[in-house]
């Protein structure tokens, strides 16, 4: 009994060993041969073409550039808002376009000496600027991915700034010699459009700019040079007008 006992507790402890040697030992071994390959890479998702709409509404400045011309230079500040639609490319890039519709305001004074003997007064005109323009962006974005859904952004490309109306409201503060010596100069001394006839509707732009995105979400600014004269009909060498301007937006993506 004593022999057959022992030979029992033999042949299970044997099975125990050779369960053991069969059994996978959790954490020494895992399906994925490639875990601990410093070479591996990640599988790339699969590019799927798609667009995105966005409204946007933001704040807008524009620097008027001018040199001999009767135009003084000037600050215009005013609201934009728009509609863009934008193509998701591969590797981050993505294009957009779309059209927003600006209008702003702006006012300073132009001094001249007087023409007038018996006047003795500080002479000058008050311009009170109210622009409309309309403007057609192509911007390259390129979207850096950060922590969950908050995203880096930047951005650049050309953009058609045209102008529907320039309207200078002026106010005179002139004697009748200044005001007749203007007039002959061919320099407005009453209320009018410049984009009438002495300034081109179309300004080319080039716009830098970036910002960030949270989900639907996106806080953006950048700033647009003005590459072309904007002047119409140059009466001298080397004059000229261009339009600069600098933003920033909220928009919202649908």
């Amino acid at each position: 009994m004593k022999k057959t006992g022992i030979i029992l507790i033999l042949l299970v402890i044997c099975g125990q060993v050779m369960w053991a040697e069969d059994t996978r030992k959790p954490g020494l071994q895992i399906e994925d041969n490639t875990f601990f390959d410093p070479t591996a890479k990640e599988e790339e998702e699969p590019y799927i073409f798609s667009t995105e709409y966005r409204i946007e509404v933001g704040y807008a400045q524009h620097w008027q550039r001018a040199h001999a011309i009767s135009f003084a230079d000037m600050y215009l500040h005013g609201v934009r808002l728009g509609a863009t639609f934008t193509f998701v490319l591969p590797k981050h890039f993505s294009l957009q376009t779309g059209a927003y519709y600006t209008m702003l305001y702006g006012m300073n004074d132009q001094h001249f000496r007087s023409q007038d003997a018996a006047s003795v007064q500080t002479e000058y005109i008050r311009h009170r600027v109210l622009a409309h323009n309309l403007t057609i962006p192509v911007r390259a974005y390129y979207t850096i991915p950060l922590w969950k859904k908050l995203n880096l952004f930047f951005y650049t490309g050309p953009q058609l700034h045209i102008g529907m109306a320039q309207n200078d409201y002026m106010e005179t503060h002139l004697s009748d010699g200044t005001k007749g010596w203007l007039s002959s100069q061919g320099i407005p001394v009453a209320p009018y459009d410049r984009m009438a006839d002495e300034l081109i509707r179309a300004n080319i732009q080039w716009g830098i700019g970036g910002g960030f995105e949270w989900d639907q979400y996106r806080l953006q600014s950048g700033y647009d040079f003005g590459l072309n004269n904007l002047v119409k009909h140059p009466q001298v060498q080397g004059q000229y007008m261009s339009e600069w301007g600098w933003f920033v937006s909220f928009s919202y993506r649908f």
